[in-house]
């Protein structure tokens, strides 16, 4: 096969954003659509992550923009594997559009083929809003592969001249990052070590220090150490390139229209959810999306705007990529955890 899979401690021995709004004020139109998708209560956007992250920081911010007389909006973290006890919250909670949830769609589009056993049907315990931001991993090299090599086509016969350095680092075992680099492998028919790590920041570094060859990495935690030449980008993984790295061509660019790996964040409702709710709650958050204050969250976390506006498209999206990451997964071979 050409790929397998270590984790960090096996590889070696084998080788040798808490926000502050600058908003002080609503515009009307908001204040009349966020009154009346939500109740006359206090609402709550529920996020699975710890406060400071992106997923905390564009619930923050959206937030602010969905406060209205008629409701307060907070953001309720609810931390803790991998972001599935929000999810079970958000399953459990009262279909008034009193409770959203803000979330990476992996989520709901990989984990089904990732875990034996989630305590939530993503496809049917959810009614999907809106997509929010999307963003795509950058393929990145360090000082362990020779200077001279700049592109994707070099890095890759290099990795078949040196099949015992051809390792790629990710973020964690099942992870979105963990399948681009799967993908990678299968489309160019190169054997590629993936070396699983317990989040994004050692794996970076271990590049950075010349440990392991590459990185496949959140274009927003890469972006510093390209900016100040410790790294190469050879290739994003989306197919489209970033905004933030509008020169860095996407792999299906380069000729491997397989290869498609990418994340949004999305806001959900309970799937019991009146559908004008849906829709009152997806007008508002449309309208925020074109705010500053929000502009401004993504931009900096190095997200792209949201292409799908609507609940339904959302819906479509979200069924295809289940389905792309059902294939995915099964052809890698990768065993469901817990």
């Amino acid at each position: 096969m050409p790929y397998q899979t270590l984790n960090r401690r096996d590889f070696f021995s084998r080788s040798a954003l808490a926000v502050t709004s600058t908003s002080t004020s609503l515009l009307m139109p908001l204040q009349a659509l966020a009154q009346n998708a939500l109740p006359a209560k206090p609402a709550r956007i529920v996020v699975g992550f710890t406060p400071g992250g992106s997923a905390d920081l564009i619930a923050r911010t959206l937030a602010l923009q969905l406060n209205s007389a008629a409701a307060s909006v907070i953001v309720e973290n609810k931390p803790g594997a991998g972001g599935r006890i929000a999810l079970e919250a958000l399953r459990n909670a009262e279909a008034d559009g009193s409770t959203m949830l803000i979330t990476p769609s992996s989520m709901l589009t990989l984990y089904p083929h990732v875990y034996k056993k989630l305590n939530y049907d993503p496809l049917k315990d959810f009614a999907p809003v809106a997509e929010i931001a999307s963003f795509s991993f950058v393929l990145v090299i360090g000082p362990l592969v020779p200077a001279p090599i700049k592109t994707l086509a070099e890095f890759l016969a290099w990795c078949k001249a040196n099949p015992k350095l051809a390792a790629y680092a990710s973020s964690g075992n099942g992870s979105p990052p963990h399948f681009a680099g799967v993908a990678l492998a299968r489309a160019t028919q190169t054997e590629l070590t993936h070396v699983a790590y317990k989040g994004g920041a050692p794996a970076m570094n271990d590049v950075i220090g010349g440990q392991i060859a590459a990185n496949i990495a959140v274009v927003s935690n890469a972006l510093p150490h390209l900016q100040s030449g410790k790294l190469r980008a050879l290739a994003v993984t989306g197919n489209t390139r970033s905004n933030a790295l509008p020169q860095v061509p996407t792999i299906q660019e380069l000729g491997f229209a397989n290869v498609n790996v990418s994340e949004w964040f999305g806001i959900f409702l309970p799937s019991k959810t009146p559908a004008d709710i849906v829709a009152k709650l997806n007008s508002s958050v449309q309208i925020a999306l074109k705010s500053k204050a929000l502009q401004e969250v993504l931009v900096k976390a190095s997200f792209d705007p949201a292409t799908v506006t609507t609940p339904a498209g959302t819906t479509k999206l979200l069924r295809a990529e289940t389905e792309y990451w059902a294939s995915l997964v099964k052809a890698s071979g990768f065993t469901p955890e817990d």
